[in-house]
């Protein structure tokens, strides 16, 4: 229990003292999971949008797609980026493999349905309310995704910082995809995962701690917005 202790205070001063090793760590988290977040958010909102308003032949299959997508296991996930990006796979010659943008795309892969669902279920309640009205005007498909889009804008800010919140914690397909290098790929995530079987706890436990209040404050900012959103609305 004492050397807990230890460790914990240890891990305090790291933190504080801003120990470079574990800040360049949480910088490149920060940039990978940032990066991966835009990019689904790019694809995974309009989809949403366009599902939520477009009746279509296959609408009904892509949304059963789409949520068991949503619960894709990390590791079957960067499995078959790692085979894409392999010197072998189509995608070899990019030489993308275990390099930070690998991490972004593994990451974004497995975010994307996550935000178009939420999307989806955002905007399907604003649809049925504003369908009539942009019927009369003439709207077509994507003029009305585009006015959903702008006008869910408050609460879709909530799924995104949930695509964050996932992106941030996420390990698996990370670790397949990045082969956390020292200095290079090396996140919270994987490195919490590394220096815990090292029995390095004080640096682990900084990291736990930082993605912690990370998470913490991805949540509180998400609960902040759904109540601005809805005295807004209200």
């Amino acid at each position: 229990m004492q050397d807990l202790g230890a460790a914990f205070q240890q891990a305090l001063g790291l933190v504080a003292a801003g120990d470079a090793g574990l800040w360049a760590i949480i910088a490149l988290s920060l940039r990978v999971s940032l990066t991966a977040t835009l990019i689904a958010a790019c694809i995974g909102l309009p989809l949403g949008a366009l599902l939520a308003v477009a009746r279509f032949p296959g609408r009904q299959g892509l949304l059963v797609l789409l949520n068991a997508l949503m619960g894709l296991p990390p590791v079957v996930a960067g499995l078959v980026i790692y085979i894409l990006l392999s010197r072998s796979g189509p995608l070899g010659p990019l030489g993308l493999l275990f390099t930070p943008t690998a991490m972004v795309i593994a990451q974004a892969v497995l975010i994307t349905p996550i935000l178009a669902a939420l999307t989806r279920q955002v905007l399907e309640g604003m649809w049925e309310e504003y369908a009539e009205q942009l019927r009369s005007l003439g709207s077509g498909p994507g003029r009305a995704v585009r006015t959903l889009l702008w006008d869910g804008r408050f609460a879709l800010l909530t799924v995104l910082l949930a695509g964050f919140g996932r992106a941030s914690a996420e390990v698996g397909a990370v670790m397949v995809v990045g082969g956390n290098i020292e200095g290079f790929t090396r996140v919270m995530t994987t490195a919490i995962a590394l220096e815990t079987s090292k029995g390095d706890l004080p640096l682990a436990l900084g990291l736990g701690i930082v993605l912690m209040a990370i998470v913490l404050g991805v949540n509180a900012a998400a609960q902040l917005l759904r109540e601005a959103s809805a005295r807004w609305s209200g």
